[in-house]
């Protein structure tokens, strides 16, 4: 299918980047919720909610944003406005989303059942406006453009703001909490979660008023209904593959960058500030390969550097466990350092790309635009792995305390064990390798200039 469209220049590519702040909250929410309401011991304030409550609650949100992503998706695909059809759901989404993420760290903190309703319903709310920004942000991807160099080109400068952002939300967390809180970790915490919920906002409404979505966009609203598509879409076996792959590599992900606060902490021995020198250095090599790892996808495509990268992050993760049991602590610097090269594709460049591509054969070769379905099914695949991980992160990291089920859901810990850290590490290695034999068996096609 054709369109007459405009270009898609230079600037318009970096206005859409910067719209991806919401990664910010994304980044909040698997660094700091869990440190929130499992802290350290070294921290000045402590747990209140037992971990197994804390993993029923989060998956229970978990399963609410599951079932929202399809259908934001759904609808951003059959809403018609002068606005276009993604661009009105990330500017009603902003501000909901940031003051949900300030919610998190405001809790009931009685215990038990009162402070588990609070986290399930602070969590659900969180995860509804996530997806009406997330979900309609990534299918613009599609929606904008009309070549495979505009897809990657798109997907190559929301990654590089992802980065940024996530960065951000990774390395000056430790700094904002210290200037903040003057000794008082939970003010620091929660001034520094209000200081960045602002600005994921702001950038978010800087892509809605800058980008002229129907001055860009061949797309009309779909007029296929629910059940036809969801029949098209779960007969795409490319799409199918791709979906296994992208499950097993975020529960490895999540896993990976949620357990690196308690990784600098009680296994590096590190003081918390420390934990921005470690975000750096991760983020700061994932930054340095963005660019070769682009030109190098639009010459062979995206699966090859993906297969490679999952072997990386399978050693390396692997190798965590390894760090001051044979392996120098200030070995995890290095560890660290080496899963930027993998993660600056496999987390942020090749996902929107890969699935951009997917979409665009689709509507190819039916003539059905449902990209928004795409990815709202994609998130439903991104939130289970968030649910997945979820409920095993709180229970891998008391698991070498002796706890037992029933003493998970009644007892509150003094905090983390240090086997059950080691054992993180372990999980996200195996979830990689899954993930690796998924990507093995991806049919890769590609959709070149139109």
């Amino acid at each position: 299918m054709k369109y007459n469209r405009n270009k898609i220049t230079l600037s318009v590519q970096v206005l859409y980047g910067i719209g991806v702040s919401y990664a910010i909250v994304d980044q909040i929410f698997a660094q700091w919720v869990m440190t929130y309401y499992l802290p350290p011991e070294r921290f000045s304030f402590s747990p209140f909610l037992s971990p197994l409550f804390i993993a029923l609650a989060l998956m229970l949100s978990r399963f609410v944003d599951m079932v929202s992503d399809p259908l934001v998706g759904f609808w951003s695909d059959r809403l018609e406005t002068k606005w276009g059809r993604r661009i009105p759901f990330m500017f009603i989404g902003a501000i909901p989303l940031a003051l949900a993420t300030i919610a998190f760290f405001y809790p009931v903190k009685s215990g038990g059942l009162p402070s588990f309703f609070y986290l399930a319903l602070i969590g659900s709310v969180f995860f509804i406006f996530y997806t009406i920004v997330g979900a309609p942000y990534n299918a613009l991807i599609p929606e904008l453009s009309h070549s495979q160099k505009d897809r990657l080109n798109l997907s190559t400068w929301q990654s590089v703001f992802r980065l940024i952002y996530t960065a951000i939300a990774m390395i000056l967390p430790g700094i904002l909490i210290a200037v903040f809180g003057k000794g008082d970790d939970e003010k620091g915490l929660r001034l520094m979660v209000i200081a960045l919920s602002i600005l994921a906002a702001v950038g978010i409404f800087i892509t809605c008023f800058t980008i002229d979505e129907k001055k860009y966009s061949g797309g009309k609203k779909s007029e296929t209904d629910l059940k036809s598509s969801l029949k098209y879409i779960f007969s795409n076996r490319a799409f199918m593959i791709y979906l296994a792959g992208f499950l097993f590599f975020f529960v490895g992900f999540n896993n990976l960058r949620a357990s690196i606060n308690y990784f600098v902490i009680d296994i590096m021995l590190l003081p918390p500030g420390s934990i921005t020198i470690v975000s750096a250095l991760l983020f700061g090599v994932a930054a340095a390969f963005f660019y070769p790892i682009n030109k190098l996808s639009g010459r062979i495509g995206y699966r090859k550097p993906m297969l490679f990268s999952l072997i990386i992050l399978t050693i390396m993760s692997g190798a965590l466990f390894f760090v001051g049991r044979g392996l120098p602590l200030w070995f995890g610097y290095i560890i660290y350092g080496i899963c930027g090269i993998p993660v600056a594709g496999a987390a942020f460049i090749f996902p929107p790309a890969m699935l951009s591509e997917i979409s665009a054969v689709a509507t190819r070769n039916s003539s059905v635009q449902i990209e928004g379905l795409f990815f709202g099914i994609q998130g439903f695949i991104l939130k289970l792995a968030f649910l997945i991980s979820i409920a095993l992160l709180p229970i891998l990291l008391v698991s070498g305390s002796g706890l037992s089920f029933v003493d998970m859901l009644t007892t509150i810990p003094k905090g983390p064990d240090v086997i059950g850290i080691y054992r993180t590490a372990l999980a996200s290695s195996f979830f990689f390798l899954f993930s690796f034999v998924f990507y093995y068996f991806f049919p890769e096609e590609i959709v070149h200039d139109e």
